[in-house]
């Protein structure tokens, strides 16, 4: 095949690359640990800056896409590319940046300490840890340290810590996991500030979140590419929402109970946010919003 013929060339000739390429390329790519396959034959491209949102169960391989992608681990069969260049090189690394599930800061070192610290490993100025510190609102938390700092406050420092030297790739995965709503929220929204220009992976289980930071999705299921495209795309006939309030009371627009969630039938995620302001003007206190069932099941069996 023609794309095949490329690659050959590519290592033969010590080929560069051009803008013209895809951003982020896996072309028939197999990954995983200790040899036991997690991704089977992935392939897609990236040609536009947009928030890609990776959806998939727990298992599905997530996680292991974007440490192959990193270049932490290296591809059983296949090529993963960043702007031409093979994921593991040198070269990709320097266009990417990675937010993983740990927050990786020191918990006895400030918080601007701890941006001095990771801009001198990223080769970051003094300038680019004042224009985070800003941008992020972390003036006033700047000489607390990170063990002091809430989990939504630690996680805002956390991606800012990524965003110090501007780059052409960021993977956040699940950067809004086991946050109640309004964290979840704010930390949604400053990720959508700082996408300008800029192809970010995402990974969730949420198609409520999915929708609301989005526009293109990739599913994995069972470490293989199910769907690549728009995220409007997907469609859901029922969409059945659980609320977990402070303290109790009655909540309207209910339509039943199950354990500590007040259920909610809406028509989609999109609905979601409406329903939440509602209730707001009612004076109930939300501590929790999930999805009761799962409306990618279909999707991901």
């Amino acid at each position: 095949m023609l794309k095949k013929k490329v690659f050959e060339d590519r290592v033969e000739m010590e080929w560069s690359p051009s803008e013209s390429l895809p951003i982020v390329w896996f072309d028939s790519v197999s990954s995983g640990y200790s040899g036991r396959k997690v991704l089977e034959d992935i392939s897609f491209q990236i040609k536009e800056p947009a928030i890609y949102v990776v959806l998939g169960p727990n298992g599905a391989g997530k996680t292991t896409l974007f440490r192959t992608l990193a270049g932490i681990l290296k591809p059983y069969s296949g090529r993963a590319e960043i702007g031409g260049y093979p994921s593991e090189s040198q070269q990709a690394r320097e266009q990417l940046d990675y937010l993983t599930h740990i927050d990786g800061i020191p918990e006895g070192m400030s918080v601007i300490n701890a941006l001095r610290f990771y801009a001198n490993i990223a080769g970051a100025t003094e300038a680019d840890v004042s224009r985070v510190i800003d941008l992020l609102d972390l003036r006033e938390l700047s000489v607390k340290r990170f063990g002091q700092l809430s989990q939504g406050q630690k996680k805002r420092v956390s991606v800012g810590r990524i965003f110090l030297k501007e780059k052409s790739v960021y993977l956040l995965d699940e950067p809004t996991s086991n946050m109640d709503p309004k964290m979840a929220s704010e930390i949604r929204d400053l990720v959508l500030r700082l996408s300008k220009n800029k192809v970010i992976l995402y990974s969730s289980h949420n198609l409520f979140e999915a929708r609301e930071i989005g526009s293109k999705v990739i599913v994995i299921k069972k470490g293989k590419l199910s769907m690549f495209g728009n995220i409007s795309e997907i469609k859901t006939e029922k969409y059945t929402i659980g609320i977990r309030t402070v303290g109790v009371g009655e909540v309207p627009f209910s339509i039943g109970k199950e354990g500590d969630y007040y259920l909610f039938e809406l028509q989609g995620p999109e609905e979601v946010p409406d329903m939440i302001s509602k209730l707001s003007e009612k004076g109930v206190k939300i501590r929790e919003v999930k999805e009761m069932q799962n409306p990618l099941e279909e999707l991901f069996k």
